[in-house]
C-alpha cells in the first residue's frame, strides 16, 4: 500500500489540473494582496460588502476543445459550476451573464441552449452578455452575481477544526472528461428542483453559524481543493482517504481526479460536525468527516496503514494567496 500511495500522490501532484492552480501564482503576484484590500483575493467568489451582507461575483471560462466537443453541456456547466461557487461562499445566485464566441450560429445555438437549460434548472436568469458568431474558435465565459448574508470562505479554516467532504454520488461519468455529473440528467424533469434545494444546504450552514470555511471541489480534485483551502487559511490538514465518500466501483485515483457537479469540503468545530453531516445526509448527499486542520501547513494523507505528505506549503506555495 505504501508504494501505491506514493504513486497515487505523485500522479495527482503532477496533474495538469493542479498545475493550472499553480499558474494562478503568476497572476496573484500582479494583484494587491488579500490583506491590503477589503475584498480578499483567492476565494471562489469576490465577496463585496453590501449593507448587512455581501454581493458575490465570480466567473468561469471554458476551453475551445470542451465547447467544441460538448456545446450543450458546456453551456449547462456555465451555470452549474458558477452556482456551485456561489453556494460554496454561503450565498444564493441572482443572475448570470455570458460571453459566447463561435464559428457559426448553429454552434452558438447549442451552447446557448445548454446555458438556458442550466439557468432554468438552477433558477438563475440569464440577463445579458456578449455574442460573436464570426470567431475562429468556440469558447464560452459565464459570470454570476449572488448574495450572502454570512460567508463561507477559503480564509477561515482553523487548526483543530474537522474537515468534512460532502459529495452527491448519484451521478455518472461524463466521458472522456473527469466530470462526475449528478446534475444534467435531472434537467427538464420534476426532480430538477432537488438540485436547488441541495445547494440551499450551504447558505443555511453559514447562516446558522455551523461552518465558516468551505470550497467547492474543483478540477484540482478533492486533495487539490483541500490544499487550496489550507493555503488560503494558513493551516495544514490530515486526510484519511478510506473514508472519503466515493462510489463503490470507482478507483481511488480516478475519484481524486474527479470534478463532481456537487462536491464540497468544509471545516467545522467538532461539536458542529454531527449536525452538518445530518443536513447533507437528509438530502441524500454522502457526507463524512475525512480529516482535521492542523498547524503544520502540510497536507498529509493516510490510506490504509500508510501515510505520506502530499504537499508542504512551507516549501512550495500553490496559488500564492497564503494567509
Amino acid at each position: 500500500m505504501a508504494e501505491g500511495l506514493k504513486a497515487l500522490l505523485s500522479t495527482l501532484r503532477q496533474s495538469r489540473a493542479l498545475a493550472a492552480k499553480q499558474d494562478i501564482a503568476a497572476v496573484s503576484a500582479l494583484l494587491p494582496q488579500a490583506n491590503t484590500t477589503a475584498i480578499r483575493l483567492g476565494d471562489d467568489c469576490a465577496a463585496i460588502p453590501d449593507g448587512d451582507g455581501y454581493l458575490l461575483l465570480a466567473s468561469e471560462g471554458f476551453q475551445d476543445s470542451f465547447v467544441r466537443a460538448m456545446p450543450w453541456f458546456a453551456g449547462y456547466c456555465g451555470v452549474m459550476v458558477n452556482t456551485s461557487d456561489i453556494a460554496a461562499m454561503g450565498g444564493r445566485p441572482i443572475a448570470v451573464v455570458d460571453a459566447v464566441w463561435s464559428e457559426t450560429s448553429e454552434a452558438a445555438a447549442m451552447v446557448v441552449k445548454g446555458l438556458q437549460d442550466g439557468a432554468s434548472t438552477y433558477g438563475v436568469p440569464v440577463v445579458g452578455g456578449h455574442t460573436n458568431m464570426r470567431s475562429t474558435h468556440n469558447s464560452l465565459s459565464v459570470a454570476i452575481l449572488g448574495r450572502a448574508c454570512r460567508l463561507l470562505t477559503s480564509f477561515d479554516a482553523q487548526p483543530g477544526e474537522v474537515l468534512i467532504a460532502a459529495i452527491d454520488l448519484r451521478g455518472r461519468w461524463h466521458d472522456p472528461h473527469p466530470f462526475w455529473d449528478a446534475s444534467s440528467a435531472l434537467c427538464g424533469t420534476k426532480e430538477s428542483a432537488r438540485l436547488r434545494d441541495d445547494l440551499e444546504v450551504l447558505p443555511r450552514l453559514a447562516e446558522d453559524g455551523l461552518s465558516h470555511a468551505a470550497k467547492d471541489i474543483s478540477m484540482a480534485g478533492l486533495l487539490g481543493t483541500a490544499l487550496m483551502l489550507a493555503e488560503c487559511s494558513g493551516v495544514g490538514m490530515n486526510i484519511t482517504l478510506d473514508i472519503v465518500p466515493r462510489p463503490d466501483d470507482v478507483p481511488m485515483e480516478r475519484w481524486l481526479s474527479a470534478f463532481p457537479s456537487y462536491g464540497y469540503i468544509l471545516t467545522a468545530r467538532p461539536e458542529n460536525v454531527s449536525e452538518i453531516l445530518n443536513r447533507f445526509q437528509e438530502r441524500g448527499i454522502a457526507a463524512q468527516a475525512i480529516g482535521q486542520c492542523t498547524t503544520t501547513q502540510r497536507l498529509d494523507v493516510k490510506w490504509g496503514d500508510e501515510a505520506e505528505t502530499f504537499w508542504d506549503l512551507t516549501q512550495t506555495p500553490l496559488m500564492g494567496w497564503g494567509a
